[in-house]
């Protein structure tokens, strides 16, 4: 019998912790062991009860005030350290930027496997991890599993949906670690400004593409996100060549899963598609009716969206009103 066991859980950002809380509960169950969650920070003991409450059967706290902020030496020091002498069998990390790399980098140290942004994860027949992905822009999907343990995945946002809060109990442990000493010192650090609401959680989201042709004629689509209660976001090419924006919706960029998605101008791309096609809804407006995106929306406007997309909003002014 291997002398692995146990499925942990760990991210640096805690709303994906909890999403993450749900993608291992069924690994647990199926393996019969526990879902243990580590949380490594600074002054975190009430985060770590609340993870009880989303499905941690077990929590290992690694709490010290050198911890406030992520370096990436600290924390991989500590879950090395954590793993080697507790052995968990399955080890699924938030495949953030930060996750990416400290997954990478763990799985080095470790001698083991790591699949990155893993769309599904299940146990196979043998009772190995069985992981998937999509590669090549969408067109295909990759299965993989492992030789080694840990087995080590990465789950991107939204992947899996957070599991409504309940009472539970639960373990809570306190762990003993030695925090490594960074081979580069942090200075400080800047906030950017973000909306209220990130992106990848947004239920409704108006996407802008190279059909816009200045920056200010966005404003139209940010005015009916906020008649929606939504926001607005782009695609590659408004961002990285036109230096418009710092991120985008894509295969490169964020993935997102709202309830509604608008696309305005927007041809579809598989790299765009990539990151917006778990969408319930698909609106899309472009005045190409042959334009890709059309084969995956629900509902289709051919039109120019300098039309199109003022009447809408003119449309939901006027029945805000009544």
């Amino acid at each position: 019998m291997s002398e692995h066991r146990d499925v942990w859980v760990f991210s640096e950002n805690y709303d994906l912790m909890l999403e993450l809380l749900t993608a291992g509960n069924p690994l647990a169950a199926d393996r019969s062991s526990k879902l243990v969650a580590v949380l490594i920070g600074s002054e975190i003991e009430e985060k770590a009860h609340e993870l009880l409450k989303y499905g941690a059967d077990k929590v290992l706290v690694a709490d010290y005030p050198k911890l406030k902020d992520f370096q990436i030496e600290k924390y991989l020091g500590i879950l090395t350290s954590l793993t080697k002498k507790n052995k968990p069998e399955i080890l699924l990390i938030g495949s953030t930027k930060n996750g990416k790399e400290l997954a990478s980098r763990l799985a080095t140290r470790l001698e083991t496997g790591c699949t990155p942004d893993c769309s599904t994860i299940t146990i196979d027949e043998r009772g190995q991890l069985l992981t998937k992905r999509i590669v090549y822009s969408g067109n295909a999907v990759v299965t993989a599993t492992y030789l080694k343990k840990p087995q080590i995945a990465t789950i991107p946002h939204r992947a899996f949906e957070k599991l409504e809060p309940r009472e539970r109990e639960g373990e809570i442990t306190k762990v003993e670690v030695t925090v490594e000493e960074p081979q580069v010192e942090l200075v400080g650090t800047n906030r950017m400004e973000v909306a209220n609401v990130r992106i990848e959680d947004a239920r409704i989201v108006v996407c802008g593409g190279r059909g816009i042709e200045k920056k200010e004629d966005f404003k139209p689509l940010q005015e009916l996100a906020q008649l929606l209660g939504g926001q607005t976001s782009n695609t590659r090419p408004l961002a990285e060549d036109r230096k418009w924006f710092t991120g985008w919706v894509g295969l490169s960029g964020k993935k997102i899963k709202p309830t509604v998605y608008i696309g305005c101008g927007i041809s579809g791309m598989i790299q765009h598609i990539a990151g917006m096609r778990d969408s319930q809804v698909v609106v899309a407006v472009n005045k190409d009716p042959e334009a890709a995106i059309f084969e995956v929306a629900d509902y289709i406007i051919v039109g120019n969206l300098y039309e199109i997309v003022p009447a809408i909003v003119e449309a939901l002014k006027k029945a805000l009103k009544n």
